[in-house]
């Protein structure tokens, strides 16, 4: 079984800024102890007595508000963000990166149902793939950073259990979305890094972050899929969207 943890970053009522995004990775089963036990252990050298209290929350850890991260530089910050994003980098391939970013200023439509209803085709899209080249019968579960979203996240699973996205009929994803306290998830802190970096790349034009797992983003001979750029400008000249145009 794979499961795609997804969080989200920026927000939807604040006119400041341009886009929000929803990102994640599909974690395979098998390696959900890996990732806990990686971010555990980083956990460990920033307080060793108290690593399970600590939350990695990639905002806060950039703003250094509160404890631990007021202890810090912002050099030091920075660097916690990136070794969270090192521990999904050199994960194995079969844990991918995936992430839906909504240009609030020219694209149509709720951002939060727009993009997860992207999110969920995509994954089904990858659960479909792995399944046809291995013969395999892989199912997925995706879970939520508990939020205000919940209610309306679970009627339109329910709904694409039954009908499908408008891309196709959702065969793969097992049950309606799981939510979770962040504070007790590594991966759903992991998954905020991710929706993190995308939205600085895209909302601040900072690619530091997004540049360090680029590579684990759903891909498939040169597209990638993991990362959906919703806008309607007349050009975009993205990593995502410019392996669409090839």
């Amino acid at each position: 079984m794979h499961l795609l943890y997804l969080d989200d970053s920026g927000s939807v009522h604040n006119k400041a800024e341009k886009n929000i995004v929803i990102g994640g990775i599909s974690v395979f089963e098998r390696d959900l102890r890996w990732f806990v036990t990686q971010m555990d252990d980083l956990a460990r050298e920033i307080d060793a007595e108290n690593y399970r209290q600590i939350e990695f929350h990639a905002s806060e850890i950039f703003s250094r508000r509160k404890a631990p991260w007021n202890r810090m530089n912002k050099n030091q910050a920075i660097d916690v963000i990136h070794e969270v994003l090192k521990i999904v980098a050199k994960s194995y391939d079969r844990n991918t990166a995936f992430a839906c970013v909504f240009d609030k200023e020219t694209f149509q439509g709720d951002p939060i149902r727009v993009s997860f209803e992207d999110l969920c085709s995509r994954f089904e899209l990858m659960l479909r793939r792995i399944n046809d080249l291995r013969n395999d019968n892989q199912k997925g579960l995706i879970v939520l950073d508990k939020s205000s979203y919940e209610t309306t996240l679970h009627e339109m699973s329910l709904n694409f259990m039954e009908l499908g996205t408008r891309w196709g009929g959702v065969r793969n994803i097992a049950d309606v979305p799981f939510f979770v306290d962040s504070k007790a998830s590594r991966i759903v802190q992991i998954a905020d890094h991710i929706a993190y970096a995308t939205f600085r790349r895209y909302e601040r034009g900072d690619s530091s972050y997004l540049d360090v797992i680029m590579h684990k983003f759903d891909s498939e001979d040169g597209t990638i899929h993991g990362i959906s750029h919703k806008h309607n400008n007349s050009q975009c000249y993205c990593a995502a969207c410019m392996s669409r145009t090839k």
